[in-house]
């Protein structure tokens, strides 16, 4: 399946696909970004935070603001489920890398615990229509405006992993060698990440935890 194909498809409804693990309902998002124009155009070295930009999508039903993520279903990889609910709600298309993590999180309209899991996308392309795009509005940040935005707190310790991946990049390949975005991001090593393996936050409405 091409994913540019569902662009003139409406979203997927229903829950007879959905896939669950041990009783939690799997869904998966992105954390979709970009690199700002600047003249920095030779080196991994020249890109910082400070150049990229993180899209966040408004709430269906309130102004709250979140990465897009639905539910991962069973005729469909990971990777395509995220790429296809990316598409779906904030209209843009690009390039997986490495899954951020697995979080276990409380659904607040339904009082039902998720399992979630998130990639970073490296947009290539933002498109004009969409399924979703009389729905939601979508804008583009910084990586610290987008964190204090987003209003999931598992959502929020997902741009930190992505923060700390990036910090964790090689910066020894230059861009007219490798693709860009197949250097961006790299593993960093768990003594580096910023929460505990199923450490609980301290958020009162949801409850998160980290489980790979």
């Amino acid at each position: 399946m091409q994913i540019k194909k569902l662009v003139a498809m409406p979203s997927r409804t229903g829950r007879h696909l959905q896939r669950y693990n041990k009783g939690f309902r799997q869904v998966v998002g992105c954390i979709p970004y970009r690199i700002r124009d600047t003249k920095k155009t030779h080196s991994i070295d020249d890109i910082t935070l400070e150049d990229l930009e993180i899209l966040l999508i408004s709430s269906q039903k309130s102004a709250r603001l979140m990465f897009p993520k639905g539910g991962w279903e069973l005729d469909e990889d990971i990777e395509l489920a995220a790429s296809r609910e990316t598409l779906e709600e904030a209209g843009v298309v690009g390039l997986l890398g490495e899954k951020l993590g697995e979080w276990i999180f409380k659904s607040k309209s339904q009082e039902k615990y998720h399992e979630g899991s998130m990639f970073p996308l490296y947009v290539t392309e933002e498109l004009e229509v969409w399924p979703e795009k009389s729905l939601r509005h979508r804008v583009w940040m910084t990586v610290n405006e987008a964190r204090e935005a987003c209003a999931a707190v598992w959502m929020k310790e997902a741009l930190d992993e992505f923060v700390c991946q990036f910090n964790c990049q090689s910066r020894e390949v230059e861009v007219d060698e490798v693709p860009l975005t197949s250097c961006l991001l790299t593993l960093c090593g768990s003594e580096d990440l910023s929460f505990a393996i199923g450490a609980k936050t301290a958020d009162n409405e949801v409850d998160c935890y980290l489980i790979s």
